[in-house]
């Protein structure tokens, strides 16, 4: 049995893609994951499954929730080492003058093959910064996410893949939720 982290994109948010997640892990475990938790309401699922390769999870995930709730979403799933690799490989992490609410991390679907950060660093603006790291984005807004040209949709436009994004917090409490469920 392996422990995994699944992060959907784009359910509960502004009213659309509603799933509550006692009824997403109801779902859920009806495929036979193990230990399963939900975390909030965006989407962030923790359990211990088989040895299955991530891509396989994803589209197992996808279609259980297109069956049961009718809708499509995407799903990247990590195993709980590379979500620990991503975790330990921030950059902005433990630096002094850089505050954890204001750090992100872009899930990306795959590697890009094209990466232009001369055009992405175009829209860096107010002591923002971004780093490009093996399947994701590491984001610092110190002005606020919700003010920043570097969302999720940017990355998405910019690096032809699709992605999704958590709060430096969430993505830690990810961790610790994978850690714990590995025991």
């Amino acid at each position: 049995m392996n422990t995994y982290v699944a992060i959907l994109r784009g359910i509960n948010v502004s009213g659309k893609n509603k799933i509550k997640m006692d009824a997403l892990k109801s779902s859920l475990s009806s495929l036979g994951f193990e230990k399963l938790q939900t975390y909030i309401q965006s989407g962030n699922v923790v359990f211990r499954y088989q040895e299955k390769s991530t891509e396989e999870l994803e589209e197992l995930v996808s279609k259980k929730i297109q069956e049961d709730f009718g809708f499509d979403v995407t799903v990247l799933v990590l195993r709980a080492e590379q979500l620990g690799n991503i975790v330990s490989n921030n950059p902005f992490a433990g630096e002094e003058n850089k505050e954890a609410q204001f750090m992100h991390v872009t899930f990306l679907k795959e590697n890009p093959s094209n990466v232009n950060e001369e055009k992405i660093t175009a829209h860096v603006k107010g002591g923002e910064e971004f780093a490009i790291f093996d399947g994701v984005v590491f984001l610092y807004c110190p002005n606020g996410y919700g003010k920043t040209k570097l969302n999720n949709n940017f990355f998405e436009s910019q690096l032809k893949v699709t992605a999704t994004t958590r709060n430096w917090k969430t993505t830690l409490k990810l961790l610790e939720m994978a850690n714990k469920t590995e025991v």
